[in-house]
């Protein structure tokens, strides 16, 4: 084993988190060094995929909208800087019984930080859902609400996007570096790879479905249950499900399971998923990425039920990782122990969309020891309160 030479800052695990604080501790000035088993973009975690949802009204508590608005800037500078297309706006319905918690959680964060959101009640649908939500067969009983605001970002452009400008800021990224341990002493950080060993004055973990490794040690710290997902590819019959012809993001909160889908990029095919469920996994290297009859059966009845216009048949198939938390929320913190380590884990399948903003307050975290932004609910305290 050979040491390197020091760095100001390392980041384990370049995924959406990690790719977005190398990113922001970069363009900050800091001398930074990114660490990752996989290639930049891999489809080995839970950053890829083609796309991912973005949106402002977040059913799963009113707290994160102050933290969705810093991320659609961080998103539309990271554009203005790389001169790609990342984030695209198109509109997201979402469906489901008025009480429950897609449709009711919606309407609470929107009226609580004045979001625009377009409100459909189960008798308006009665009468004109077929007009208002072509491709869509609403559910009786079902109340559907719109945010304009609502679209899908591109997943591994974004990661790539952020390594890419980080390296281009003077960052140095390594992958295929199999982390082995890392310690600390309160001022320098050392990580140790198969090959080599870093040293740092602080260090980021983000290590997605291998935190329970990498984060064992931190006191209060609950157990994350890594769970593998499925993302199902299928035919469309119809152009209203087309993007460029006005075709939304989707979800559905339906007796059997939550369901949620994009417009048809390329006007032949829609990504869709399962957002509930999920099989428990013991080591995120032995995953199956193989297509299941129990992958494939609730989305064939969701399909067939709500969406007539798209084969219930999966084209193609991708198997990404939910790294869960007990209440579903973030973690996002210091290190108990140690003054000079960070880590943000526990994304629960809901979190791509903050990377940009959980980035900056990570680099925020390392340099300046505190952050701007309200962090302060995904803490670790919460679980010890």
């Amino acid at each position: 084993m050979t040491m390197n030479k020091r760095f100001e800052s390392i980041v384990v695990g370049t995924g959406g988190f990690g790719s977005s604080c190398f990113y922001h501790l970069a363009t900050r000035g800091v001398r930074v060094l990114g660490l990752d088993r996989f290639p930049a973009g891999h489809a080995q975690g839970s950053s890829h995929g083609d796309t991912r949802i973005i949106r402002q009204a977040y059913f799963e508590h009113p707290d994160y909208v102050p933290l969705l608005r810093r991320a659609y800037d961080q998103w539309r500078e990271l554009e203005a800087w790389s001169g790609r297309e990342l984030m695209k706006i198109c509109g997201l319905i979402l469906a489901g019984p008025p009480a429950g918690e897609a449709v009711a959680g919606t309407r609470l964060a929107a009226k609580t930080h004045n979001l625009e959101l377009h409100d459909v009640s189960s008798a308006d649908l009665a009468r004109e859902g077929e007009r208002r939500f072509p491709g869509f067969r609403v559910p009786d009983g079902f109340d559907v609400v719109v945010e304009p605001t609502g679209g899908y970002l591109q997943v591994e452009d974004c990661v790539r996007t952020h390594i890419e400008l980080a390296c281009k800021a003077g960052a140095e990224h390594q992958s295929e570096a199999t982390i082995v341990g890392w310690e600390s002493d309160g001022r320098t950080v050392r990580v140790r790879t198969e090959s080599d060993e870093y040293e740092a004055a602080s260090l980021i973990l983000t290590p997605g479905a291998w935190a329970d490794h990498l984060l064992n040690d931190i006191a209060g710290m609950p157990t994350l249950h890594v769970l593998r997902k499925t993302m199902h590819w299928h035919q469309v019959r119809s152009s209203v499900y087309d993007v460029a012809s006005g075709g939304q993001g989707f979800l559905f909160e339906m007796p059997y399971g939550a369901f949620y889908g994009f417009p048809s990029l390329d006007g032949s095919t829609l990504k869709l998923a399962e957002h509930s469920g999920g099989e428990a996994l013991t080591d995120p290297l032995l995953v199956d990425r193989s297509l299941r009859i129990s992958d494939t059966k609730p989305i064939g009845r969701f399909l067939n039920e709500v969406m007539p216009d798209v084969d219930p048949q999966t084209g193609r198939h991708s198997v990404c990782m939910y790294t869960v938390t007990p209440d579903g929320h973030f973690i996002v913190d210091r290190h108990s122990e140690y003054d000079n380590v960070f880590f943000g884990a526990g994304f629960s399948g809901h979190g791509f969309k903050f990377t940009s903003v959980i980035g900056e307050a990570l680099a925020a975290l390392a340099i300046d020891g505190s952050t701007d932004q309200p962090i302060d609910f995904l803490g670790l305290s919460r679980f010890q309160s």
